[in-house]
């Protein structure tokens, strides 16, 4: 799976702030950067009355709505969704999902720390990836102050983004993603890279994307 690195904080900590200005780094790197916000709000797009609303209340499981310039998915959730869950509905042509929030997740973590919000951080050492803070934390975790993103970036860069392998697969099966060995990541690579790369018409193969569906 694609590296997910959560933003996480109290409330009005910068988080916000420090993912504006680690997006905008990052694309200027050249990756490709996907973000997902955590809230415990009811997320309402589709105003009663407008076709979308009409197509939920009539029980469609997902509805979409697109533009020239943008897309906008609505699908219906059983519960709270953790962000690996979620990554599978984010287009796959990207290098790293940042989410804010999700606190309460097994993902790697960058925590916002504010002096004055008192002592103590909500995220276990071990899942800290660093802290960016306006004060000095008696921790063994690189330490940020909001100004140093491109410091934060270079860390992202060189213990996360450096990691990624030259042939990246991802199997769902029943929509669970089922962790693969290398052995095996490496035979499904190259067997459909050879598959595909057969076909008419086909040049350069960037990414590949297959899906199967069986009726029951």
């Amino acid at each position: 799976m694609r590296p997910i690195i959560s933003v996480v904080g109290k409330s009005d900590s910068g988080k916000t702030t420090l993912l504006e200005k680690l997006i905008t780094e990052l694309k200027r790197r050249g990756y490709k950067v996907a973000i997902i916000k955590h809230t415990v709000e009811d997320i309402e797009l589709d105003k009663q009355g407008k076709d979308t609303w009409r197509f939920s209340q009539s029980g469609s499981d997902v509805v979409a709505i697109s533009s020239g310039r943008k897309l906008a998915l609505m699908k219906k959730l059983e519960r709270d969704f953790s962000p690996q869950e979620l990554s599978r509905f984010i287009a796959w042509n990207y290098d790293l999902i940042l989410t804010e929030g999700f606190k309460q997740s097994g993902t790697i973590k960058i925590e916002v720390h504010r002096k004055e919000q008192g002592e103590g951080l909500l995220s276990p050492v071990k899942q800290l990836l660093a802290v960016v803070t306006d004060e000095p934390l008696d921790i063994d975790v690189p330490q940020f102050s909001m100004r140093e993103v491109q410091g934060l970036a270079d860390l992202i860069e060189n213990k996360i983004l450096a990691k990624r392998k030259s042939e990246e697969v991802d199997l769902l099966v029943n929509e669970e993603h089922i962790p693969l060995n290398p052995f095996i990541k490496s035979l499904i690579a190259k067997t459909l890279l050879g598959m595909v790369s057969s076909l008419k018409g086909i040049k350069e193969v960037k990414s590949l994307h297959i899906s199967l569906r069986r009726k029951t």
